[in-house]
């Protein structure tokens, strides 16, 4: 197990992963990067800090390197429906839980969302509640916002 973390402008992010792909992205609370590159830094964690920082900076829209995902089948199959949320855009618990052709699933929805382990790569942040109202973020919504006003920036240049 690996850890790399990437200084973001909302706050550290800390990528974790092994040789064979990344496992998590998740924000933590500290005010400095304690993970940093060194000799035995697996390509795929140095491939995942360098898109999100292309993401950050506006220059990428979409994630190539290769990820883990560990969960249930649903969790999986919600979190490949958020992947299909386009950039910039948003969607409902509601509105993911009708497309995977169950409408009363909504709660089993946002338990799956709240799982993610891959924030930015599996797009949570982009869920809003029915109403258009920013809903809960793991990483707090001040975040949420900043990462949908970002989308719809770099959607913009």
């Amino acid at each position: 197990m690996y850890r790399l973390d990437y200084p973001s402008p909302i706050g550290v992010v800390e990528i974790v992963g092994t040789n064979e792909g990344i496992l998590s992205i998740l924000f933590n609370e500290r005010d400095k990067p304690l993970y940093a590159r060194e000799s035995t830094t697996p390509k795929v964690l140095e491939d995942a800090y360098r898109e999100l920082d292309e993401y950050f900076r506006g220059e990428r829209q979409t994630f190539t390197f290769p990820c883990i995902v560990d969960g249930t089948p649903f969790q999986q199959k919600v979190w490949g429906t958020l992947k299909g949320i386009p950039f910039g855009g948003t969607a409902s618990y509601k509105d993911i839980a009708v497309s995977m052709g169950n409408n009363k699933a909504i709660r089993a929805v946002g338990s799956a969302n709240g799982k993610n382990k891959l924030s930015i790569v599996i797009p949570c942040h982009r869920i809003i509640g029915s109403n258009g109202k920013l809903t809960g973020y793991a990483g707090g919504l001040w975040r949420k916002e900043w990462l949908l006003q970002h989308e719809k920036r770099t959607l913009n240049q």
